[in-house]
C-alpha cells in the first residue's frame, strides 16, 4: 500500500474479516448485536441509503441546541465553527477508515486496540457508553420540555399538556417523563432485535423532517411579515467572562456532529464499502446545512429569547389562528421523533454495558432476567438524571467536552499520530496533532468556564 491516501481507496472493507466476527470483545455500538449472527447478512445498502443512516445518526437531538450557539457566538462565527467541525469530522472518519482497511480489525474499538492495546479499547467503549447514556438523558429532558415545559433563567414556558389542560400534578415534569418511560420507552426497548424497530425508525425520520420544514416555513413567513428579530452577526463581548463563554458553544456543536461509533456498522452494509467516505461527506454537508438553517430560522423567530432547547420557545403565540397549532405540531413531532429514536441508542448502550459487566456470560437477549434488569436500571438512571438536570445546554457542554470530543477527534487523531501501520503522511500527523491540541484546549476552557459559572451561581 502506498503512503499517499489520495491515490488508493479509503475503505476496502470487503477484504476484511466477515461481518459475523464483529461480535468479538472489541465490538462497540451497533457492532455488538444482542443475538448471535450465524452468517453475514446480505449487503444491499446504496450510497443514498448510507447517507440516510449517517445523517440520522448525526442529527439526533443536537439540532435542538444549535440555535442557542448562534445566540452565544453570532451568525458568522457559528457558521465558521459548523464548517470547521464538519471538516474535522470528515478527516477523523477518513483516519478511522484508512486504519480499518490496513489493519485486521473491523470495529472502532478494535482499531483502538491495535494502536493502544486493551486499555485503548476499554477507554473507547467506556466513552461510547457514557456518550449514549448522556444522549438518552438529553432525549428525556427534551421530551419533558415539550410535555410539561421548563423555566430557563426564571422565564416560564408551559408544555403542551399544560397549555391544553392547565397545570395539574399529573402533567408535571416528573410525572410526564415517568409516564413516557414506563408506557412508551419500556415497551420499545424490550425488543430483542433492532430489526423490530425498522418501522418506528422510518417514522422518526419523517417526523424530524416535518419539524425542520414547519419551523423553516414559520420563520420565512415571519420574515415577510416583519415580525422577526435581526440576527446578531458577531458575539457581544462586555468582559473577560463573556470571551471565555464563547468556548462553551464548541462542545455543543461537537456533540451535534458525533456519529463515529456508527461508522463501521453502517459501512459494512454497503454494496461498495469504498463509497463510504463519499456518503459521509454528503451527510456532513447536508447536516451542516440543516444545522445552520435551523439556527438562523430559530434566531429569526425568537432572537435573544432563545433557550438552550429551542422547542421550549415554541410555546409563544405567533399572533395568527394557525400559530398555536403549528407550534404544537412542531414540538410534538420532534418529541415523538426522540421517543422512537431512544431505543436505537439504548441497544448499543445496553450491549456495551452487558459486555463490561458479564464478559463471559450468555448474550443478554437469551437471559431474560439479566436482560430486563439491565434495561430497567438504565431507564431508571436516565429518568432520575433527566429530572435532576433539566437544562440540555450544560449536558451538551459536558458531553462535548469529554466523551464526544474524544470519540470524534481525540481518538482518531491519536490513531493516526501513533501510526502503528506506518501509513500516515507528514500532513496526517500534523493535522492529527493539531486536532488533539485544539480539542484538548477548547474542552479544558469550556469545562473551566462551566465550573466557574456554576460556582458563582451557588
Amino acid at each position: 500500500m502506498c503512503n499517499d491516501p489520495e491515490k488508493e481507496p479509503l475503505i476496502i472493507l470487503a477484504r476484511k474479516t466477515p461481518y459475523h466476527r464483529m461480535t468479538s470483545s472489541t465490538s462497540t455500538g451497533a457492532n455488538a448485536p444482542l443475538l448471535q449472527v450465524n452468517k453475514p447478512p446480505a449487503k444491499h445498502t446504496s450510497v443514498s441509503g448510507v447517507v440516510f443512516n449517517v445523517s440520522t445518526s448525526i442529527i439526533g437531538a443536537g439540532i435542538m441546541a444549535i440555535p442557542a450557539t448562534l445566540k452565544v457566538l453570532g451568525v458568522v462565527p457559528a457558521f465558521l465553527l459548523i464548517v470547521i467541525i464538519a471538516w474535522l469530522a470528515d478527516i477523523s472518519v477518513e483516519f478511522l477508515m484508512r486504519y480499518t482497511n490496513t489493519g485486521k480489525s473491523t470495529t472502532y474499538a478494535g482499531v483502538m486496540k491495535e494502536s493502544f492495546g486493551r486499555v485503548g479499547s476499554f477507554v473507547l467503549q467506556a466513552c461510547v457508553v457514557l456518550n449514549n447514556l448522556g444522549c438518552l438523558i438529553i432525549y428525556l429532558i427534551i421530551i419533558g420540555d415539550v410535555l410539561s415545559g421548563n423555566q430557563p433563567e426564571g422565564s416560564v414556558h408551559l408544555g403542551v399538556l399544560q397549555e391544553w389542560f392547565g397545570v395539574h400534578w399529573w402533567n408535571s415534569r416528573a410525572f410526564s417523563i415517568l409516564f413516557t418511560v414506563v408506557f412508551i420507552m419500556l415497551p420499545l426497548v424490550s425488543y430483542r432485535r433492532v430489526e423490530a424497530l425498522r418501522f418506528s425508525s422510518a417514522i422518526a425520520v419523517l417526523l424530524a423532517v416535518l419539524f425542520v420544514a414547519i419551523s423553516s416555513v414559520m420563520a420565512i413567513t415571519a420574515l415577510f411579515q416583519g415580525k422577526t428579530e435581526r440576527p446578531r452577526l458577531l458575539p457581544y463581548l462586555d468582559n473577560r467572562a463573556s470571551f471565555f463563554d464563547l468556548f462553551t458553544a464548541v462542545p455543543v456543536i461537537v456533540t451535534a456532529f458525533n456519529f463515529h461509533f456508527n461508522v463501521h456498522p453502517i459501512g459494512f452494509e454497503m454494496d461498495k464499502p469504498s463509497d463510504m467516505m463519499k456518503a459521509v461527506r454528503i451527510s456532513l454537508i447536508l447536516c451542516g446545512a440543516i444545522y445552520f438553517a435551523i439556527g438562523v430560522f430559530g434566531y429569526l423567530l425568537f432572537g435573544e429569547s432563545i433557550t438552550s432547547d429551542i422547542l421550549v420557545n415554541f410555546d409563544q403565540n405567533s399572533g395568527s389562528a394557525l400559530g398555536p397549532v403549528l407550534n404544537d405540531i412542531v414540538r410534538l413531532s420532534y418529541a415523538l421523533h426522540l421517543m422512537l429514536v431512544f431505543p436505537l441508542l439504548n441497544f448499543s448502550l445496553r450491549a456495551n454495558i452487558d459486555e463490561f459487566l458479564f464478559p463471559s456470560r450468555l448474550i443478554p437477549a437469551r437471559d431474560n432476567i439479566r436482560f430486563m434488569s439491565v434495561t430497567v436500571i438504565l431507564l431508571a438512571i436516565c429518568y432520575l438524571a433527566a429530572i435532576a438536570i433539566p437544562n440540555i445546554w450544560y449536558f451538551f457542554q459536558v458531553m462535548g467536552s469529554t466523551t464526544a470530543v474524544s470519540i470524534a477527534f481525540v481518538f482518531p487523531g491519536a490513531i493516526a499520530f501513533r501510526d502503528v501501520h506506518g501509513i500516515s503522511t507528514l500532513r496526517d500527523r500534523i493535522i492529527s496533532a493539531l486536532m488533539i491540541i485544539l480539542a484538548a484546549v477548547t474542552s479544558t476552557i469550556a469545562l473551566s468556564t462551566n465550573i466557574y459559572s456554576l460556582s458563582t451561581e451557588l
